[in-house]
């Protein structure tokens, strides 16, 4: 379990397993320690139709005894953030309700911000308060602490009275590993555990359904639907990692959105002759404006890695000049991220979104009957020809505009890869490849002038040296990359004629 401080916020990666437990189920002896029997009453807040629910994001306060504490919970793949923000820290303060159970208060503005996507302006108000009684034994073995294992008697208040009832064991890993999850797993169903019902408390005690997952499209679909169902994937993209790109704490999930946004807006270019040009054109337009603020961060991030490894590798006399190139570009970085989630709670963005989910929806068609194969036999003609014209010592912008015909190839073909076969997934995995070159070189390219641009502004012996080194790296790296440039490329031309003859 990974824990990180994140403002006043603390923040936990929560890896947990739910199973269902019948009225006569005791917890079985397992090595470890009791944990001290407690009661918490969280009170959920969500929007009134329950966007946050659905979404399987979680918003509640926690009381139990006289402490309070907000929660939020944000779905990363398999495991879930939680970020905890101290009651007292949130100027509302506490109010109690006529019946004597602890009323909620405003929820802090940081929370309120991070699901800012999924609440798009609606009040959040309490939806739910559930009371659980909870038992349970912090496992352990030699290593030291495994997992929190606990029982859970949880009631569904409605003032103050339970309108239901359910039980449940939660398996939180505080230490151990998916294969400790297994075992603790094993033993609790050999003791009568069986399994849950798979969703949240909230959303047993709403009595409704996560948000479903999409249903692959037929290949035999026509190809407005295969273009729709595209422009989907990446708009849930977009919204699933808005969340965590305004945290800041993860430059993943921030890599995610942007990449969502550079196919997005190529998908609806190679598919441009499909689609209504009014439309689609100014729709682009805004999408290029959002994935340039991401990019302001990202690339700043990759640079900020790749100088921060090299300078690990030089003598360490050496490290205090490279801390002055570091310390230059972090702060660079730090006025970048302010201009991105500035970007993010602006009116601009938010009638983005909704735009995106109409496109979605129901994109403007022109012309139905367009060749989705066609248009990605075209991107790869348009590649082709791009490479051709490199020459024996291609310059920097032409290997870049290389860069971005093959990533529009590759996103072209993913248009066509539900009928396209295994010889479109050939092609997009080595598209894919040659594309990862690429992008090593354009980044020796970018490193390369940054390093000069930081070094000029910090005008010193010690950072002037250490910058000198990193160009001669820099230029190792890009005379490296040219080498394998040829190789990855007939690799993928092979792949392209096949799929596309």
């Amino acid at each position: 379990m990974a824990r990180a401080s994140t403002g006043e916020m603390k923040a936990t990666l929560e890896r947990e397993l739910k199973l269902g437990a019948g009225p006569r189920f005791r917890l079985p002896g397992l090595p470890g320690e009791p944990l001290a029997p407690r009661t918490l009453t969280n009170i959920y807040l969500d929007t009134p139709d329950h966007r946050l629910a659905v979404a399987g994001v979680t918003l509640r306060r926690r009381v139990e005894g006289r402490k309070s504490l907000w929660q939020l919970k944000l779905p990363q793949g398999k495991a879930r953030l939680e970020l905890e923000l101290a009651d007292d820290a949130n100027e509302a303060g506490r109010r109690r309700s006529r019946e004597g159970a602890p009323g909620p208060t405003s929820p802090p503005a940081q929370m309120v911000d991070l699901v800012a996507v999924l609440a798009r302006g609606a009040p959040l108000v309490p939806v739910a308060t559930l009371r659980s009684r909870r038992q349970g034994v912090l496992v352990r073995d030699a290593r030291g602490p495994v997992a929190e294992v606990v029982l859970d008697s949880v009631q569904v208040l409605s003032g103050p009275s339970a309108v239901k009832r359910f039980r449940e064991i939660e398996v939180e890993l505080t230490g151990g590993d998916e294969a400790d999850l297994e075992r603790l797993e094993q033993a609790l169903r050999a003791a009568g555990a069986t399994d849950g019902d798979g969703r949240p408390k909230l959303l047993r005690a709403l009595d409704i359904e996560p948000a479903p997952l999409p249903e692959p499209t037929p290949p035999e679909a026509p190809a407005v639907e295969q273009l729709r169902a595209m422009i989907e994937a990446q708009v849930r993209q977009i919204i699933a990692n808005d969340p965590g790109t305004r945290l800041g704490q993860d430059p993943e999930l921030l890599h995610q959105m942007r990449v969502a946004c550079r196919r997005l807006r190529t998908l609806l270019r190679e598919a441009g002759s499909m689609l209504d040009p009014e439309w689609v054109e100014p729709l682009r337009e805004e999408i290029g404006w959002l994935g340039d603020e991401l990019g302001a961060v990202r690339d700043l991030d990759v640079l900020r890695q790749h100088l921060s490894d090299e300078i690990a590798a030089l003598d360490p006399a050496d490290a205090r000049g490279g801390a002055l190139l570091i310390r230059a570009l972090e702060a660079e970085r730090g006025g970048r991220r302010e201009e991105l989630v500035a970007a993010l709670r602006s009116e601009r963005y938010f009638k983005l979104l909704g735009a995106l989910e109409d496109a979605a929806r129901k994109p403007q068609i022109a012309d139905p009957d367009v060749s989705l194969e066609g248009v990605a036999r075209d991107a790869f003609k348009r590649l082709r020809k791009a490479v051709r014209r490199l020459g024996d010592e291609p310059s920097d912008e032409a290997l870049h505009e290389v860069r971005i015909k093959a990533k529009r190839a590759r996103y072209a073909a993913e248009l066509v890869a539900p009928a396209g076969g295994k010889l479109v997934e050939r092609f997009i995995e080595r598209a894919k490849e040659f594309q990862d070159v690429l992008g090593e070189y354009q980044d020796a390219v970018v490193a390369r002038e940054r390093i000069r641009t930081l070094a000029a502004r910090r005008r010193s012996a010690a950072s002037g040296f250490v910058a000198g080194r990193l160009l001669e790296r820099q230029l190792a790296r890009r005379a490296e990359i040219l080498r394998r440039f040829p190789k990855r490329w007939r690799k993928l031309e092979k792949r392209g004629l096949k799929a596309w003859r």
